[in-house]
């Protein structure tokens, strides 16, 4: 076993997220048979994830603030620290901070050997992201 080198903190891409999003790695990839990966990422208020889906579904546990996570059906849940969202795979859905307030998520799934399994679609517009 070994310690692994930390990477630092890297802010979201614009393509994925609207507003000012910081992520963390605290596991990559590895080679098969491993796919985990695992990240904290932290979200200022009002900024979100653009819609996506995941290979292998995605576990999102939330450690501060209040986490608001929207579905295609018009679905928003309003999540709090310590609860934990299970999306099931393919499922396309976005999350992020509620207007007023940051978040701070672990965002868990399995990679696939092309990467972190996740399809990026279009941002998610004020009216869907208001729904709440």
């Amino acid at each position: 076993m070994n310690i692994e080198p930390k990477t630092a903190t890297a802010k979201g891409p614009a393509d994925w997220f609207t507003g000012d999003v910081w992520i963390d790695t605290i596991a990559s990839r590895k080679p098969e048979p491993s796919r985990m990966v695992a990240v904290r990422v932290r979200f200022a208020p009002a900024a979100r994830t653009a819609w996506h889906s995941h290979a292998h579904g995605q576990t999102l546990h939330v450690t501060a603030g209040v986490a608001l996570m929207g579905t295609r059906d018009g679905t928003i849940l309003e999540v709090h620290p310590g609860q934990t969202v299970y999306t099931p795979p393919g499922e396309e859905h976005w999350h992020g901070a509620t207007p007023d307030d940051f978040m701070e998520h672990l965002a868990l799934l399995e990679g696939t050997s092309d990467g972190d399994g996740a399809t990026w679609l279009e941002h998610v517009g004020d009216e869907d992201y208001h729904r709440h």
